[in-house]
């Protein structure tokens, strides 16, 4: 059976990033496993009209490989498929395609990985299977039996003729927002059915011209200081986003007076405009939603779909609506991810530890699962600033912690530090809008009632709390020359490898803040 030091579940942002981090650490013994057919993960996903990143192109990449030749202040959909597919062909990484990972099962000494081209072991896994993989698809009665094309918007049917077509789009957040004004600009009616409102704020979307792509690619310095002004661009939004009274005052204010601005028909403004707190909810950056929306082109449907009888959507108003195509822009299962069900650790499968709502130390290693890493999963996304300098803090953290790692000594996380620190997580998030501001987010767990996807707090302060993490975390095996199954304590002070700091440690995040 072939043998690896690490594998890797998933070639996106996370797997890439992890695959990256791992080499400029020297390691080489490693494979990234993806299951579709090119690299990309949610951008290969993906290709919906009108998809783009709602992250600053310059900021939405990795810090070690700049692209000075984005289109523009937002990158579309495919430019960031190329992007990664880049990396990967010019860092040569052992990616192999069309690999689905089936099951994966701690053996004692290290996992086993099932997979149709055959099994592998692995000293350690990471999984980088992203949180925006598996589509949702509401449970609507009749909704099977609709007449014409029903796809979702993350399996976009591209031989759908959309002029001239009776539309029906299934909700309005982020890929609604993108999605409703392309179909109109290409000659689609849509009936738009809106369960809640989002808070959107202007895009201010423009492409760069050639002198300024030009002027990227001369001074990569002048590129270092870009991204470094959006950085704390984003850093400066966590305080709307996460309750601060007075920013979020401003930031709704902002967002009202675009409404106004765009949606002059006070009625229509009405149904447009949230009845939550700023922040609840994922905020959408548009600058030509609201014009589609007031457009003669598009229905507003100001309440869910309840039914489906044949082509006619019935909403939660009673109206009927005629539609030729429905698509379903309805999200993913993200507070419930759909691998952990195939990771089997000493005790249990991921979905069984996981059955009160995602948690881990660090936001990447979890108790009774050597050895394991998980990228973009328990409280490793933002709300306020690029993903991707949240995945490459935890790429960083994982080969420190495999460099603790000693021969017949797997990394297994204390359960006394994973509760600490998600104990953390809940006394930050306790007072935030995302758990008070009277709305259902995709952040909470609706099993616990728990803030599982978001970190509640900036990017710097999630880099400073990995940083205090000094592997202290881990179970202290009894015997040097034994497996590691000690208890927290239990090392000897004549273990070499043990150091004081080590025996003395308090439990890892029990007593710190997050923020």
């Amino acid at each position: 059976m072939r043998r690896v030091e690490v594998a890797i579940v998933g070639a996106g942002f996370a797997g890439i990033g992890m695959a990256l981090a791992l080499r400029r650490a020297g390691h080489d013994d490693f494979v990234v496993l993806e299951r579709g057919s090119s690299v990309g993960g949610t951008w290969r996903d993906n290709t919906y009209p009108g998809i783009a990143c709602d992250v600053p192109s310059h900021l939405y990449g990795f810090a070690s490989h700049p692209h000075p030749d984005w289109s523009g202040v937002f990158a579309r959909g495919d430019e960031i498929r190329s992007y990664l597919e880049r990396i990967a062909a010019s860092e040569s990484l052992p990616v192999e395609l069309e690999t689905a990972l089936t099951g994966a099962e701690w053996t004692g000494d290290g996992w086993r990985l099932r997979t149709p081209r055959g099994d592998l072991e692995a000293q350690a896994l990471v999984l980088a299977c992203g949180r925006l993989t598996e589509p949702t698809v509401p449970d609507i009665p009749g909704l099977e039996g609709f007449a014409g094309p029903l796809f979702h918007s993350a399996r976009w049917d591209h031989s759908v003729k959309l002029a001239g077509a009776r539309i029906g789009v299934v909700g309005t957040g982020a890929s609604a927002v993108q999605i409703v004004p392309e179909l109109v600009r290409r000659g689609a009616h849509v009936t738009l059915l809106q369960r809640t409102p989002a808070w959107i704020v202007p895009r201010e979307a423009r492409d760069y011209t050639d002198a300024e792509r030009r002027a990227f690619a001369a001074d990569p310095d002048a590129l270092a200081r870009l991204r470094s002004e959006l950085f704390d661009e984003g850093e400066a939004r966590f305080a709307s986003r996460s309750g601060d009274p007075d920013a979020a005052a401003v930031a709704r204010r902002r967002a009202e007076a675009h409404l106004a601005a765009q949606v002059p028909d006070a009625a229509l403004r009405a149904a447009l405009t949230p009845d939550y707190a700023f922040g609840c909810k994922r905020v959408l950056l548009s600058d030509d939603f609201y014009p589609a929306v007031t457009s003669d082109a598009v229905t507003l449907e100001a309440s869910a779909l309840a039914s489906v009888e044949g082509s006619t959507l019935v909403a939660a108003s009673g109206a009927r609506h005629e539609v030729d195509v429905l698509v379903l822009a309805t999200g993913f299962a993200s507070s419930q991810q759909p691998y952990a069900d195939l990771v089997r650790g000493e005790e249990g499968t991921l979905a069984e530890h996981w059955s009160g709502g995602m948690t881990s130390f660090a936001s990447t290693v979890v108790a009774g699962f050597p050895n394991l890493f998980v990228l973009d999963g328990p409280n490793a996304s933002l709300g306020h600033n690029s993903s991707i300098l949240m995945i490459e803090e935890q790429a960083e953290y994982v080969v420190r912690s495999l460099a603790r790692r000693r021969p017949g000594r797997p990394l297994r996380v204390r359960p006394d530090a994973e509760a600490g620190y998600t104990e953390e997580i809940a006394r930050a998030a306790a007072s935030t809008p995302w758990l008070t501001g009277g709305c259902r987010n995709w952040y909470v767990d609706e099993r616990s009632g728990r803030l599982t996807l978001l970190w509640p707090g900036t990017v710097v302060a999630f880099r400073e709390r990995l940083a205090r993490a000094d592997g202290s975390e881990f179970l202290v095996p009894h015997d040097p020359a034994s497996r590691d199954d000690g208890e927290p304590g239990d090392a000897s002070p004549e273990d070499p490898d043990t150091t004081s700091a080590e025996r003395d440690a308090q439990p890892v995040g029990a007593t710190r803040s997050t923020a």
